[in-house]
């Protein structure tokens, strides 16, 4: 692969031209990603660092795969509006076991560098002391979060203050010569340049890399806001959630997400699907995305109903259809009472637009919500 390439999509690099000359040089360089395990799940928005890991393994560089064990029992504040709640370690430990499977559907695990930052983070303590002297509170305050909750008069931990110079040291520890990154990531990854100078050795390149939207098409990717693809998502969730998505993320899930160009003269729902075959396909296996589809065609595009859609109990009786959906997942009774007079509600396959209707519960009823929900009903 061409060292240009390398630099494609980054939405920044520090240093860029360092960075350039490094690639141009022929140097095997190691390069870094780290994830936290806060969660068991790996989403889409993962793999846009993950698939540039993987494209400079491919060019000949060194991988080097963080899991942040030690610092997802902290949290980073990056773009959080509050503290997180400190996970334990047996939580950690349950997320980690999922996370290097994932990981491994995009590098190639057999050539890469796996280090857990608990290796280093556990026992250094007399160093990391030495470290914090000469990093000030002012520098740490200056990252735009932590000023929007001071701001705000938001709480912030004293650790986290202390998780950007965690994640510097990681640098150190490996030996970075570059580090990979989400731009709400920027500030954590310069850090690791500074802790890295501090620590008397050359500062690593930085690149990094957009943020993708996700299931709302509003807000990133997250798993916190409940709006992510997960890698791990059956076949037909995939590609139900991805046919969901706003046309506009079209060109930016194309070009990040997968290795074809979005055609020209498609039509959206055509192109589309053509992205949610080919994601699914990514992920798992030869013919499943076609599979998804024929399976989203039958049972949304022309109404079917699902015959595995999961149980959802209620009491017997009636009930009032926004509160039903507010029971089935819906966020509120107001973005009920929308989707019902959208037309987006069925019951028994009837779409159902009348928002203070009443639905009379019985064991078998069927409710499907949108495109991507469908419940048979089961009196408690």
């Amino acid at each position: 692969m061409k060292s240009s390439n390398l630099l494609v999509h980054a939405e920044e690099i520090a240093d860029k031209a360092h960075l350039e000359a490094a690639l141009a040089s022929g140097k095997k360089l190691r390069v870094k990603f780290g994830i936290d395990p806060t969660a068991p799940d790996l989403h889409l928005g993962h793999t846009v660092p993950l698939r540039k890991l993987r494209a400079f393994q491919d060019a000949g560089h060194t991988a080097v795969l963080i899991i942040g064990d030690f610092t997802a029992m902290i949290g980073d504040p990056a773009d959080k509006s509050g503290t997180r709640p400190m996970l334990t370690k047996e939580q950690v430990t349950a997320n980690l076991e999922t996370y290097l499977a994932q990981a491994g559907k995009v590098v190639d695990m057999t050539k890469a560098e796996i280090r857990r930052n608990s290796e280093w983070l556990s026992s250094s303590l007399p160093e990391l002391l030495s470290l914090f002297s000469a990093i000030t509170l002012q520098q740490i305050l200056q990252r735009a979060d932590f000023k929007k909750r001071m701001s705000e008069g938001t709480s912030i931990s004293m650790l986290e203050t202390l998780y950007p110079l965690f994640q510097g040291y990681d640098s150190v520890a490996v030996k970075a010569d570059v580090e990979l990154g989400g731009t709400d990531q920027t500030f954590n990854l310069l850090m690791g340049r500074s802790v890295q100078e501090k620590c008397g050795m050359e500062p690593q390149d930085v690149m990094t890399l957009p943020l993708i939207e996700g299931t709302d098409g509003e807000k990133k990717m997250s798993k916190s806001l409940g709006n992510y693809i997960a890698l791990n998502d059956e076949p037909n969730d995939m590609f139900g959630k991805i046919m969901s998505v706003p046309d506009g993320l079209m060109p930016k899930y194309f070009a990040l997400l997968t290795d074809i160009t979005m055609p020209d003269g498609m039509g959206p729902r055509d192109t589309k699907a053509l992205l949610a075959r080919t994601i699914v396909g990514m992920y798992h296996g030869e013919g499943a995305g076609e599979r998804a589809e024929a399976d989203f065609i039958r049972t949304f595009s022309k109404g079917g109903i699902p015959a595995d859609m999961p149980e959802l109990t209620v009491a017997a009786g009636d009930m009032k259809l926004a509160d039903l959906l507010v029971l089935a997942g819906t966020k509120s009774k107001a973005e009920g009472r929308r989707l019902i007079e959208q037309g987006g509600v069925k019951i028994d396959g009837t779409a159902e637009i009348n928002p203070d209707a009443t639905i009379a519960i019985t064991d078998g009823t069927t409710l499907q919500i949108g495109k991507l929900k469908a419940f048979r009903l089961k009196m408690s």
